[in-house]
């Protein structure tokens, strides 16, 4: 029995259930409750930008017996509807990183100013951060009879996986996790992980979705910037304001001072440079080279002399009407509003410039739109027609196809995978791949399971009902020990499918070996 039944027809969890309340089938408001015998938890609290923003499908009558939130990052998607849950009545504590709680003040009060949502408390985010918890990586803390954990995920600064047990089951939650090292992370650490179920993210669940080696994107994306500016041009560079702007900047810096970007200014408007600001505070949390170049050279990456803080609207005007060539890196990566706005009305008549996207057009986005080749778009409340060259260099925090398909493999005792946090095609390729070893299935949203297969078989068939070729997949579930198996045989033989020279290496997590130390 799922239940054990009390008094007063009162029902009691026995196990593990996790309701999908946002993020199926979509990017954006990642949402989870997971719920044991005496405790509910939500795994992040975002909302989906767009019109109109989307929110998590949560009755408001839960929230009040909500006992924690745990953020995995700062992103808006993972953490937007924060205010709105304190506006309703939640009063308890949020959970996550030193990073994640310092870019989330500036992340949701940005929101709360830009969208102008309703019904928000006054001082919303200030009750936020009062009431947040900071979290080492590692380091473990009990809500009521829940054992928490946080795994750095590689994605942002401060991003995490969520490690959620009872003590019987558990289950991690990957949110936006990425293998490759960037600029600023290592890739995420999966040594020594195990868990029952895995929440795992499908941004770049398609086939075609293999990104680019490291210096393959950096090479195109300088020959972008070096035709637009000898030709006199200008550079727009959409960007989050946290995460890809930063890598941006220091590939931008990199390759200014060697000499292969002519020397240009580089404006960054928006949050942009606030962001930058904590990234160097928070540097312990970036990778070991970034922290040495800080504290053993002249040359601070995160205080360059090649960058400069575009502070108003006079400034935007005389970038905008100067013949000087520059570079613009600014808010908001998915041209939800912000200044990037401004600047395509100034920059979209003249062909020499370029517009370059390096992140995720999420669907419903004007980003999206141009990026799929819309030139005549309404921007507060005028037609304009771009004229400018749009180009896209993917500069990715999230695991690509590659990496998804043995993220699984990567954490130990896995039999079940929900898939979420992707276009309903990409979430549908990636777990079409994975139900060849694992019984990986797309919830529905609102829908509610178990960690475990506990389920009667009315459940389970409910459960798969709008999956393709069910009778296989749950045949293949039955068979989990014997992949299991082979799994473990194919990381011993270290055949994985992810090339090394994209900057991950299976075998250096499985033998400890320090990747600093043994790369040429």
């Amino acid at each position: 029995m799922r239940y054990k039944q009390k008094k007063k027809n009162k029902k009691r969890l026995i196990y593990m259930e996790i309701t999908f309340l946002g993020a199926v089938n979509e990017v954006g408001r990642s949402c989870f409750l997971i719920e044991s015998k005496r405790t509910k938890i939500l795994l992040d609290a975002g909302v989906k930008l767009g019109e109109p923003i989307a929110y998590p499908v949560i009755k408001d009558e839960i929230i009040p017996e909500i006992d924690g939130i745990v953020i995995s990052h700062a992103h808006l998607d993972h953490c937007g509807f924060l205010p709105h849950i304190y506006s309703k009545g939640y009063s308890g504590s949020v959970f996550a990183t030193k990073p994640t709680i310092e870019l989330m003040q500036v992340l949701l009060s940005d929101y709360i100013r830009v969208s102008e949502a309703k019904g928000l408390q006054k001082n919303v985010v200030g009750r936020i951060i009062k009431n947040s918890r900071m979290l080492e990586y590692k380091q473990e803390i009990r809500i009521k009879d829940l054992t928490i954990s946080l795994i750095p995920a590689g994605h942002i600064l401060g991003s995490a996986l969520i490690k959620v047990s009872d003590g019987h089951e558990s289950v991690i939650y990957t949110g936006d996790i990425n293998l490759s090292r960037t600029r600023l992370l290592n890739p995420a650490d999966l040594r020594q992980l195990e868990a029952d179920a895995l929440i795992m993210e499908s941004t770049n669940g398609g086939k075609e979705d293999i990104m680019k080696a490291e210096k393959e994107r950096e090479n195109e994306i300088v020959g972008i910037i070096n035709r637009s500016i000898l030709a006199g041009g200008k550079v727009l560079i959409p960007s989050f304001a946290t995460g890809r702007a930063q890598e941006v900047l220091l590939i931008l810096d990199d390759y200014m001072r060697s000499g292969r970007i002519p020397k240009v200014p580089i404006y960054m408007d928006g949050m942009i440079n606030k962001m930058l600001r904590i990234h160097r505070h928070n540097v312990v949390y970036c990778r070991k080279e970034l922290q040495m170049k800080i504290l053993m050279s002249d040359s601070d990456p995160f205080k360059s002399e090649n960058f400069f803080e575009v502070k108003g609207k006079a400034e935007r005007n005389k970038i905008a009407s100067s013949d000087q060539s520059s570079i613009v890196v600014t808010t908001s990566g998915m041209l939800n509003g912000g200044p990037v706005l401004f600047y395509i009305t100034k920059f979209a008549k003249d062909s020499l410039n370029v517009m370059v996207f390096v992140g995720y057009q999420a669907e419903g986005t004007l980003g999206r739109q141009i990026k799929e080749g819309e030139r005549d778009v309404e921007i507060d409340g005028k037609r304009i027609h771009i004229s400018m060259d749009v180009k896209y260099v993917r500069i990715s925090g999230h695991a690509d196809r590659a990496q998804l398909e043995i993220i699984p493999d990567r954490i130990s005792r896995v039999k079940k995978i929900f898939v979420v946090h992707g276009d309903p095609e990409r979430s549908e390729s990636i777990r079409e791949f994975l139900s060849k070893r694992y019984y990986a299935i797309i919830p529905k949203l609102g829908s509610r399971h178990m960690v475990k297969e506990y389920q009667s078989h009315h459940q389970k068939a409910e459960e798969t009902h709008h999956q393709h070729n069910t009778n296989r997949h749950t045949a293949q579930y039955g068979q989990h020990s014997a992949r299991n198996k082979e799994a473990e045989e194919r990381r011993s033989q270290q055949e994985h499918p992810y090339k090394s020279n994209e900057g991950y290496h299976p075998h250096f997590e499985e033998k400890g070996m320090n990747r600093e130390n043994t790369e040429a």
